[in-house]
């Protein structure tokens, strides 16, 4: 039988340096430690620890299936030390993300990010993810309807046989907490119906059509209604299957190729552009932003991700690449752009989503001002 094999890929903001800047190193050092002492113990086969602005991302991959109790507590303990390191250090928003404090088997619902996929493994198997900060669950909407369901953005769809039936949405309804699945091309306007609406439909999973092959998950959890106020925002990651019958790894970062407009960015209350960006430059500056994203290709082999000869995971870090440069450029412009608007819509978000915001409190004493017209 083919190998089954877990990705794992969790996130938390558990404290940053300069207010909502970075997650700097002495939090790193702990997810490190702590996921190095798993593997040493077999709990997972490999693992990677980096950064997306002020969230720790914990890339595991195991053969424990989905949503397997000792994997998310040894990420939900992990972000525990971390937010107590934080503390310690009197850094930026420590534990913010922890919005419960019992673990019962599940981090889901619990404040972190959470993108999961069990694959069966091929004889190769390259997986691009996908970290973003300061922005909503919504925001890969529009990449995946370009990767998954575009014949202008994935040629694949057109000449790949494999792919000519097409893909499989998982929309969920965040409001009403249900799903149904869309498939294209049949049903390509009626997604779009559904996911151009960012803030409440969202892509949690893709399957290829023609055999319910597992394509792309991502996380879809909205910080605001699980602490029921504006706590940050809830930086989705998002794990995607790449070439052999599904999207090159190249027409999966076509996409981002341009900038786009996602809601998030200075405390969660305004559209911003996001920033496609290597590692190194994966921090948050001018109004906390712009929105950033990076993008990491791997290999799976047996059970783990492919290591150099030195037993290193070989990571790609896919958008530290002049590719693209314009989009970044984009991104400059759109963001000067929005911020010439100042707190006015549509800069500022509708009030549907400011609800979730402290601008209720401000709203809460104009209240008695106001008078019959």
């Amino acid at each position: 039988m083919p190998r089954k094999t877990t990705i794992s890929l969790i996130k938390c903001d558990v404290g940053s340096l300069a207010g909502h800047y970075t997650v700097p190193k002495p939090l790193l050092n702990i997810a490190e430690k702590n996921l190095k002492t798993a593997k040493d113990q077999n709990l997972i086969n490999s693992y990677y620890v980096f950064n997306a602005g002020d969230d720790l991302q914990l890339l595991m991959v195991h053969e424990k299936g989905e949503s397997n109790p000792q994997i998310h507590e040894l990420a939900w303990k992990t972000f525990h030390e971390a937010a107590n390191k934080a503390l310690q250090l009197k850094l930026y928003g420590a534990g913010q993300d922890l919005l419960k404090n019992a673990f019962s088997g599940n981090i889901r619902g619990l404040g972190p990010g959470v993108a999961e996929m069990e694959i069966e493994e091929r004889g190769s198997d390259p997986i691009v993810i996908f970290a973003a900060d300061k922005t909503s669950a919504g925001a890969f909407n529009f990449p995946l309807f370009r990767i998954f369901a575009d014949p202008m953005s994935t040629a694949g769809l057109v000449i790949d046989p494999n792919m000519t039936e097409g893909f499989k949405f998982e929309v969920t309804d965040t409001i009403e907490n249900k799903k149904a699945v869309i498939k294209t091309p049949e049903e390509m306007y009626e997604l779009i119906a559904l996911i151009g609406t960012v803030q409440r439909y969202m892509v949690s999973r893709v399957w290829r059509a023609r055999d319910n092959m597992i394509c792309a998950a991502s996380s879809i959890s909205k910080l605001s209604q699980i602490a029921g106020k504006y706590v940050g925002k809830d930086d989705p990651v998002m794990i995607v299957r790449a070439q052999h019958g599904l999207p090159a790894v190249g027409e999966i970062l076509v996409p981002f190729m341009h900038s786009y407009l996602v809601e998030g960015w200075m405390r969660g209350s305004h559209w911003g552009p996001v920033m496609p960006v290597g590692l190194k430059d994966s921090k948050c500056t001018a109004f906390d932003g712009p929105p950033r994203l990076v993008a990491l290709g791997f290999q799976i082999v047996n059970g783990g991700i492919a290591c150099d000869d030195n037993g290193r995971p070989m990571i790609a870090d896919l958008f530290d690449d002049p590719a693209f440069d314009m989009a970044r450029h984009e991104a400059l412009e759109l963001a000067t752009l929005l911020r010439r608007m100042g707190e006015f819509e549509p800069a500022r978000l509708g009030p549907e989503e400011m609800e979730y915001t402290t601008i209720q409190q401000v709203l809460e004493k104009l209240r008695t001002r106001f008078t019959s017209a």
